[in-house]
């Protein structure tokens, strides 16, 4: 008897543990809302703001950039001479402006002993009137040569992965014509959608955990709820699941190594259990 008694309670024992084992996982399961989702990464298109001919490019695809660095450069011939131009223009209403003041001055002097007549002052007050409208006008124009000087020169918005270098030296480009398109390195969030049923489970600032495909686990929390249903997304095979409603969501994501790229795959994990903290 002891013989059969001995492996009947083993086998019991085990029974049970495989039982205890699979309520806990249910349970935790039951506690645990799994969505599947893309990272999504802001793009800046990297532009002149005025036409030339590229006269360098200073990275490559992949290459990282911080914000603030060099990143293109145009031409600068055709603008040194605009400003070559603004500044003789400026110097010579200048000299001129000072002749008229001169003679100004001399007509205001004289009108008073009948030397020149009030028509003459008036003409001389008006020349240096006119002259001095000139000047701040040649100003002006100098200004905008220097700031289009400035603008021959493009430099990283933000810290960034160069994502795509779209022309090389040599090509004319055209004002905003892209030449690089940066991928940003902060913010990183996931788009996700969950459905109808599931949506008053979940609250901004929700905690997450992100899991990608290679077993690495990230960080988050939920940012954005579309308050907009739509229909899910046509990356959805069955034609049962186009058909629902789901809403928007957007997680964002600690990166700190920078692994999450765009378009990436990952699974997007909340605790249900966690209660909403309201402010």
């Amino acid at each position: 008897m002891k013989k059969i008694i001995i492996p009947v309670i083993l086998v019991l024992l085990v029974a049970l543990a495989v039982g205890i084992f699979f309520a806990y996982k249910k349970e935790k399961k039951s506690n645990e809302l799994v969505l599947f989702g893309n990272v999504d990464v802001r793009q800046v298109d990297i532009s002149f703001r005025v036409p030339g001919k590229v006269a360098q490019l200073m990275f490559e695809e992949g290459d990282c950039v911080e914000k603030g660095a060099l990143m293109a450069v145009l031409d600068k011939a055709p603008y040194d001479s605009e400003i070559s131009q603004a500044e003789a223009n400026v110097a010579s209403i200048k000299a001129n402006l000072e002749n008229a003041n001169i003679l100004l001055s001399r007509r205001y002097q004289a009108v008073g002993f009948g030397g020149v007549s009030c028509e003459d002052l008036n003409n001389a007050q008006a020349s240096s009137a006119q002259l001095l409208a000139n000047l701040n006008a040649a100003e002006a124009a100098l200004r905008i040569a220097l700031d289009n000087m400035s603008f021959t020169e493009v430099r990283a918005p933000t810290d960034g992965i160069i994502l795509t270098r779209i022309r090389e030296p040599g090509t004319v480009v055209s004002p905003s014509e892209p030449v690089y398109t940066l991928s940003v390195t902060s913010p990183v969030w996931i788009r996700a959608f969950v459905d109808e049923t599931a949506l008053g489970k979940i609250f901004y600032g929700m905690k997450a955990e992100i899991h990608t495909d290679s077993g690495k686990v990230y960080q988050g929390q939920i940012g954005f709820i579309s308050p907009v249903a739509e229909f899910t997304p046509k990356t959805v095979e069955t034609a049962k699941l186009r058909t629902d409603l789901v809403y928007r969501l957007r997680v964002y994501a600690d990166n700190p190594d920078h692994f999450l790229k765009q378009g990436m795959p990952v699974t997007v994990k909340l605790r249900l259990d966690t209660e909403e903290q309201c402010d």
